[in-house]
This record gives structure tokens, sequence and C-alpha cells, in this order.
């Protein structure tokens, strides 16, 4: 296992605690606010982590066990319109990413050094591989981190001006 591979996999296996740490008591105000106009709330962007991830794990293991499969794509923006996400409590999608986030890196961990190559097809992106997806979520996950942070720091920002 190559150092890069094992920095990304503790990204990964990280992230849920970073997550809870800025989101686990905010006030709903914080939570209900957007990271940049017209974008999701910060709820949304937790939930919407817990999506992504577990559509994640799963296009993983997929290539994992099957032959080149197709992998399919999610309509993000609908999902995080649907009123769990939207209006939901975090705490939920914290534990899903809790759970998964620790599965995904025992698994990542325990891989040999063949199932790096292994791929999928994508078809909004193509020929994916594990060692890509790994990459790929490991700094999505940290972007949306950043999104969470400006939007409370938004939310703060404002309720320091009393708007």
């Amino acid at each position: 296992m190559t150092a890069e591979r094992l920095s990304l996999i503790g990204q990964i296996e990280a992230l849920p605690e970073l997550v809870a740490a800025e989101v686990e008591f905010a006030p709903d105000a914080q939570l209900d606010t957007v990271y940049k106009q017209g974008g999701w709330t910060v709820r949304q962007v937790v939930h919407h982590l817990a999506d992504s991830h577990m559509n994640a794990f799963i296009r993983m293991r997929l290539i994992l066990t099957e032959d080149h499969p197709t992998l399919k794509p999610y309509q993000q923006d609908d999902w995080a319109r649907f009123e769990d996400s939207s209006k939901g409590p975090v705490a939920t999608s914290l534990a899903i990413l809790r759970g998964v986030h620790a599965r995904w890196a025992t698994m990542l961990r325990l891989l040999p050094d063949s199932a790096w190559l292994r791929t999928g097809y994508h078809p909004e992106n193509g020929t994916v591989s594990i060692d890509g997806l790994l990459h790929s979520y490991a700094e999505h996950g940290l972007n949306h981190l950043k999104y969470i942070r400006t939007g409370l720091s938004n939310a703060k920002a404002r309720l320091a001006v009393g708007a």
C-alpha cells in the first residue's frame, strides 16, 4: 500500500468526525443557511455526503466484484430536495457517515495491490478505477467540509449583524 493511498484512506476515515465537530450541536438556523447563493444549506450538504458516500462505497464494491460494471448515476440535486435532506436531523446522516466510512476505510486498507486497477464504467465520467475513486471521494469529502464551514460562518456573520 502506497503512502499516498494510506493518507487518502485516512482522510476518508476521519471525515465523519470532522463533519460532526462542525454540525452536531449547531442550531437549526445555522444548519439551514446556504454556503453560497443558490447553493444547498449546510443540512443538505451533510445529507448529500451520506448519500454520495453510500453510493461511492457501493460503486467500489461493484467494481471489486464484477467485471467492469456500469455504475448508476443519481440526481443529487433531486435527492437534496427531498424533505429528509432539506429538513431532517443531521444526526441520521452522521450515523450513516460514521458507519459507511469505517467499513469503507477497512475495505480499502485490506485491498490487494491488484484491486486498485479494477475499473467500472460511469455514464457521466467514463472509465473509473478504484484508485481514481479513492482520490475523488477523499477530495469530495474535504470540499464539502469546506462548504459546511462556509455555511456555518455565513450564518454566524448574519447573526452578528442582526440580519
